[in-house]
């Protein structure tokens, strides 16, 4: 009788821990009708002109100088990204000029690495020659001999 008491006690526990929380679907009509009441999704606040602040001018009469930006100006839903302090944009130089220099320096690296081995010895020193070429050491009258002295060419 107590054995039945435990495993009664245990059973709704088990089943409370293997039950999975379902998924709601009654929030989809609720997404719907959102999307066509507010389109942007960001509850009718109106977004200024897509500007970064780095290309608004630096010596205008701004209400906060840093930032470049007057009091009561709405700010922009992205406006870490348009911020003074976002990184950059990198206009000095286009595309089309960038690969431009990129291949000159290839042709240049490649240029340079052509005249080297071009004009760069085959070997760095005089090969070493030696009295008989070996012929004792190496083995013997068939063995592979060292080089010569007098040899030019092996």
């Amino acid at each position: 009788m107590l054995a039945q008491r435990i495993f009664a006690r245990r059973l709704p526990q088990v089943a409370l821990r293997s039950t999975v929380p379902r998924a709601s679907f009654s929030q989809f009509r609720a997404l719907k009708s959102a999307e066509v009441d507010d389109p942007l999704q960001n509850g009718g606040y109106q977004n200024p002109p897509r500007v970064k602040r780095q290309f608004r001018d630096p010596y205008g009469d701004w209400w906060d100088k840093q930032e470049r930006r007057n009091f009561g100006e709405p700010v922009h839903e992205e406006n870490e990204v348009l911020g003074v302090f976002s990184p950059e944009q990198y206009t000095h130089v286009t595309a089309r000029k960038g690969l431009f220099h990129l291949g000159i320096f290839v042709a240049t690296f490649l240029g340079f690495c052509g005249g080297v081995s071009f004009y760069y010895p085959d070997k760095p020193s005089t090969p070493r020659t030696y009295p008989d070429g070996l012929e004792k050491e190496l083995g013997g009258p068939n063995a592979l001999l060292a080089r010569k002295s007098g040899e030019e060419s092996w």
